[in-house]
């Protein structure tokens, strides 16, 4: 599946990945309030044998189905943290 990324200008490390380029009205008032203003970053042709480097391609996917949208938050504190 084609799938656009873009960036969030207010929260950093936060993305939303849509279905098709550009269709902001999919979001949800409150998610699109949260987020702010989007920069596109990234299109991707995605299927579920994709390795993504912080979330599940299956995932993902589900969710672009089921709502047109996918949202990607920071990674923990916590995460960081016990990596290093």
């Amino acid at each position: 599946m084609q799938c656009f990324v873009y960036a969030s200008r207010r929260r950093d490390g936060t993305y939303v990945w849509l279905r098709e380029r550009d269709q902001f009205d999919v979001l949800p008032a409150a998610l699109a309030e949260q987020v702010g203003e989007l920069r596109f970053v990234l299109e991707v042709d995605l299927d579920t044998d994709r390795q993504l480097p912080r979330e599940d391609a299956t995932t993902v996917l589900s969710h672009l189905d089921d709502q047109g949208w996918h949202l990607q938050l920071p990674p923990s504190d916590d995460s960081e943290s016990s990596s290093s």
